[in-house]
């Protein structure tokens, strides 16, 4: 049987990406975008909630992402959902949940971004959907995991 494991994020960044490189060299970059869902509840009130995620981009496309993105950018990301396990410091298991991304598009400008205009796709791939080795993240071994 088949499956599908594709996610897709508008938002906004809540801070600057940070970058780190694997012990390998790799570049990864984590960014944290917030979506808003707003609706009016039964007794007429608005409400609004924010969604916070976090997006782990590898190779050349989290270079760009660390060179143009700011906090406040809104930025379009695809991807798929991934699930890793981790031990905290009193060595108890956690897991955590993100987006890896296939692909990260700078959307809009916000005062105070630099770099890239309106829908610019620094995906590394140009409208390209993997592909090409800096897409592809390495195998994501205990050792290799900067965060």
């Amino acid at each position: 049987m088949a499956s599908v494991n594709k996610v897709i994020i508008l938002g906004n960044l809540g801070r600057d990406p940070e970058l780190r490189h694997t012990q390998a060299g790799k570049a990864v970059a984590t960014l944290r975008v917030a979506t808003n869902e707003a609706w009016t509840d039964q007794s007429g009130e608005r409400q609004e909630r924010t969604e916070w995620h976090s997006i782990v981009v590898w190779g050349r496309q989290a270079e760009n992402c660390n060179q143009y993105l700011k906090k406040g950018r809104s930025v379009f990301v695809e991807g798929r959902l991934q699930t890793r396990k981790w031990q905290d410091r009193e060595g108890s298991d956690r897991y955590t949940t993100e987006i890896v991304a296939d692909r990260v598009q700078f959307v809009g400008g916000r005062e105070g971004a630099t770099g890239g205009g309106a829908g610019d796709d620094f995906s590394g791939g140009g409208a390209s959907f993997g592909g090409g080795d800096d897409l592809a993240p390495p195998p994501a071994g205990d050792d290799d995991i900067p965060f």
